[in-house]
């Protein structure tokens, strides 16, 4: 995905306020060998790109100054309440040097597993990214997750999935391998029987007043 970006000559409370009145939003790139530079972006474009998945986690191409530069969104400030952009945060990427990303997860087939369509299980994803490094080249978009194996009784596991070439994931504490997706057995209801009235009841109806 690519985007336009513009030089920001002016910082400050004062100017970014301005600078949103006027439907720009500003923001910084950051990262490498070079200085931050300021910068703005136009913020209709920016608020439909944010709405999209790739947007988030891939490399981007920014074009500033009729240069081109690979970057990653790293930050976004949204106003409490409006549908606005406040400020925006890019970091520059280096061809050489491995990233730190988070991916999301596509699931998919958990409809035709033997846990939904022979046990009537409910599958739970428990996470929906999962934190990865690789270099630039090799950072896919998401990471396809198949649920068709599934069965009652069982959970899918980090281990459990295939990651594309080049990319690791990233473990952090104890959890060497993560659940993703838990299968939740269905509730089964026991009724009683209506004709199960307490003996007392039935006995107090057949009495009468001396």
């Amino acid at each position: 995905m690519n985007f336009v970006a513009f030089e920001r000559a002016k910082q400050g409370t004062g100017a970014s306020r301005r600078l949103r009145i006027s439907g720009r939003t500003p923001g910084i790139v950051y990262g490498g060998s070079a200085e931050p530079q300021l910068i703005e972006v136009d913020h209709n474009a920016l608020w439909h790109a944010l709405k999209k998945e790739a947007f988030h986690s891939s490399v981007l191409d920014m074009e500033l100054n009729g240069k081109t530069s690979k970057v990653l969104l790293r930050d976004v400030q949204y106003h409490p309440f409006k549908q606005l952009v406040l400020h925006i945060d890019f970091q520059r990427v280096d061809e050489k040097t491995k990233l730190h990303m988070k991916v999301p997860l596509h699931f998919s087939g958990a409809e035709e597993s033997p846990a939904v369509k022979v046990d009537k299980c409910m599958v739970n994803p428990v996470v929906n990214e999962l934190d990865v490094t690789c270099m630039p080249s090799d950072l896919p978009e998401f990471i396809a997750v198949d649920l068709s194996k599934l069965e009652k009784g069982t959970s899918l596991h980090l281990k459990d999935i295939k990651l594309p070439k080049g990319v690791s994931a990233v473990i952090r504490g104890n959890k060497q391998n993560p659940v993703l997706v838990s299968v939740v057995a269905p509730v089964v209801v026991v009724e009683t029987p209506a004709d199960a009235a307490p003996a007392a009841d039935a006995k107090g109806k057949g009495k009468g007043k001396k």
